[in-house]
Formats: C-alpha cells, structure tokens, sequence
C-alpha cells in the first residue's frame, strides 16, 4: 500500500566541524583541530540513518545549487534515500558550525540558508509522496508554518513524528498530530516553560502528555530514553559505548524510533532499538557517517 515506509520533511545541511579542547566562553577565541565538512541537516540525517537501517525512505527539502548542495544529495542517494522530493535554489545550502570537544559532546550554530525556503506551497506541491509514506518525521530546522501545512496535509493513517529542534512553542494541532512528540530535555523543559524545574524526567514527560500529543519520546542520553502515552510512563535502557562524537545521534534515534513504529512496533521496544542505534551512531565521528546498518545494530546487541 505504501511506496516509502518514512518520509522525512525537514533540514539539510553540511556541517563544518571542529574538535576542540574545551567551548569557548563569550569573547574568547579557542583553538581547534582540522576543519571536517559532512553532509548533515536533521531531515537529511534522520533520512540517510532510516535508509541505512534498511527503510524505504524519501526526503522532502531544499538544498543550494552549489557545492554543499551536491555533497548532501550524493550522500543521500548513496544510502539508498528517494531524492525526488529534494527541492535546488532559493539560498544557498544551509550551514551547521559544529565545535566537539573530547567527552563527544557538541555545540551547533545552524545558518538556514535554504532550509528557510522550504514553504507551504512546496508541502502542497509534494501531496502525492506525502500520500505514499506509512509515517511521516519533521523538525524544526524548517519554518514552523511548513511543519504546520505538513500536519494539514497528512492522509488518514499516516503517522506523525516530530522532534522539536530546535525547540519553539507549538500550535495545539501540531502538538496533537505528534505520536509521538520526541524530545531531549532541554527540549522538554523549552516547550514546558520552565527550564529551572525540578521534576523528574517522567514527570516531564507526563506534563508533556498533558500538552496534547498522542504520545512523548524523552532522550536521555546514555541513560536510554523514556516513553509516555496512555498507558504511563516508561524507562527505555540504552546500550554502555564509549562516546567519540555525539553529533547527529539524536537524529538516528528518531529515524530508527519512526521506522520501527511504522512497522507496528510498540513504543517502548521501539524506542529500546532507538536506544541502541544512537548508541551506535555516537561510536564513530561525524553524523550521517556515523549510521549504523541493522546488522552493525544486531552486533551492538551481542
């Protein structure tokens, strides 16, 4: 019935990135190692990590007729991702600045460039994959009014997945096609309005329930991940790895959880193989490089 078990609407991106001794603070200058580009974006991420796990996958978005442009779709296509529905022009590709220092963890400035040109009229003009896909994942990294026309456009039956980055307030339609709603903490305590709050990361999740989605994803690094929906909470395990680069990890979690669900997995053991591909991902450097396939997965678990 479906041509594409995922489709992706979202961000692409190449990424600059440097490693770093430590992020610098205001007005400081840090020195860095070698300067790496890799193809990155989080629609692009979450579409090349679905394909690699072995995902009919497309990918909704705007690219630059330029360089950075021909990077992300070469990187698309080798994976195996449907580029048809990848749209060339209007702004140059958009630009993530990357620093990651030796535990693995980053900092990201994102430069939009043509993510900013992805538009209502081009989510309407793209009705027929939206038509042909079992679940369909967005970001943030787009213009939230495309996520918006996304939502209105989503036949009945297709299931939504949104991560919320970088996170924003949500309009209650948006926020109620969510199943689930993914986030990290941060993301979570952004979208609660209390940054400073002490609740646990199940009671986060429970309030964020309470928002309106059919169901929440809570990310929690290497301590796995936590699920909520009618049936209550639940804590997800993750697999122990020694972190190189936690660049994109976020991205192949959500591809993987979007995956699994539209195969008719339950949340929580999809969530679980969520877990386990982003443990992967954070083993090697980079983002899309980093993806595992479903045997290297199959590995992590042995």
């Amino acid at each position: 019935m479906y041509d594409y078990d995922l489709l992706v609407v979202g961000s692409a991106n190449a990424d600059l990135v440097v490693g770093v001794e430590r992020r610098p603070g205001a007005g400081e200058t840090v020195l860095g190692g070698d300067l790496a580009v890799h193809p990155g974006g989080k629609g692009a991420n979450q579409a090349v990590a679905a394909a690699r796990l072995g995902a009919r996958t497309a990918l909704l978005a705007r690219v630059g007729d330029d360089g950075h442009g021909r990077l992300l779709l070469d990187s698309l296509r080798s994976a195996g991702v449907d580029t048809d529905a990848v749209l060339t022009g209007g702004a140059p590709t958009g630009v993530a600045l990357i620093t990651v220092d030796p535990s693995g963890d980053n900092s990201i400035v994102v430069s939009p460039g043509a993510n900013a040109r992805l538009t209502e009229d081009d989510v309407r003009a793209a009705a027929g994959v939206l038509g042909a896909a079992r679940v369909v994942s967005a970001q943030l990294e787009i213009p939230l009014e495309t996520v918006a026309a996304v939502v209105r456009a989503l036949p009945e039956g297709t299931r939504f997945v949104l991560n919320p980055s970088p996170p924003r307030p949500l309009p209650a339609d948006v926020l109620a096609a969510c199943d689930p709603l993914v986030v990290n903490e941060h993301e979570a305590r952004v979208l609660l309005g209390d940054q400073e709050s002490g609740d646990d990361p199940a009671g986060r999740a429970r309030r964020l329930l309470a928002l309106g989605p059919r169901s929440v994803v809570v990310t929690l690094g290497a301590e796995g991940a936590l699920v909520c929906d009618a049936a209550g909470a639940r804590a997800v395990p993750s697999v122990a790895v020694a972190a190189v680069d936690t660049t994109g990890a976020g991205d192949a979690f959500t591809a993987a959880l979007a995956w699994r669900l539209g195969a008719g997995g339950e949340l929580a053991e999809a969530a679980a193989y969520a877990a386990r591909v982003g443990a992967a991902a954070v083993t090697r450097r980079g983002a899309q490089d980093s993806y595992p396939t479903a045997a290297e997965v199959a590995a992590l678990d042995a």
